[in-house]
């Protein structure tokens, strides 16, 4: 079984940065994320013991203090299937949520539950799955970008299923 973990994002679809992005890509082949913005700290793979999982959640996130982290640039990168994605990023990953994030990473290893890749932290804002697509003329057009970057408080997680039922959800304080 699948499943992921995640930290939600609090953007909207219709922030003027947003709206200018997709002004300048609207003849490239865009399909853009319209909701439920989300930093995917895990994607398992094969998830051997959701119960275990729960609690290694219920351990890191139930006494976890909310997360700020500055967004500085909007970018694009191909995953291993081609699929380019294009992204909000930051140039620095505060050092306390990059540790939890690899203590919680390590501690669901330990199930033998296999986490599909490494973690890269970056907010998709939309998918380019056309290999005609050139990642060079997006990363420019995305370049002329007028992008301020903006800091936000970070303090829902959601442990779910993939395409399913939530098994695990909290806010931070």
């Amino acid at each position: 079984m699948k499943s992921y973990l995640e930290i939600k994002v609090p953007i909207s679809y219709n922030v003027p940065w947003f709206s200018e992005l997709r002004k300048a890509l609207k003849d490239m082949p865009v399909s853009w994320q319209k909701g439920y913005y989300h930093i995917t700290l895990a994607f398992i793979d094969d998830t051997q013991h959701l119960a275990d999982i729960e609690g290694i959640m219920h351990k890191f996130w139930d006494d976890a203090q909310p997360v700020n982290i500055t967004f500085d640039k909007l970018d694009i990168f191909t995953v291993g299937n081609g699929m380019q994605i294009i992204h909000l990023g930051t140039s620095n990953i505060p050092k306390g949520f990059k540790t939890l994030v690899d203590d919680i990473r390590c501690k669901i290893v330990s199930t033998n539950s296999d986490i599909q890749s490494d973690f890269k932290l970056h907010v998709t804002l939309g998918r380019v799955s056309e290999p005609e697509a050139d990642i060079n003329d997006i990363g420019f057009l995305i370049d002329e970008i007028d992008f301020t970057p903006i800091s936000l408080t970070l303090n829902e997680v959601e442990y779910r299923v993939f395409r399913g039922r939530s098994i695990y959800k909290a806010t931070l304080n």
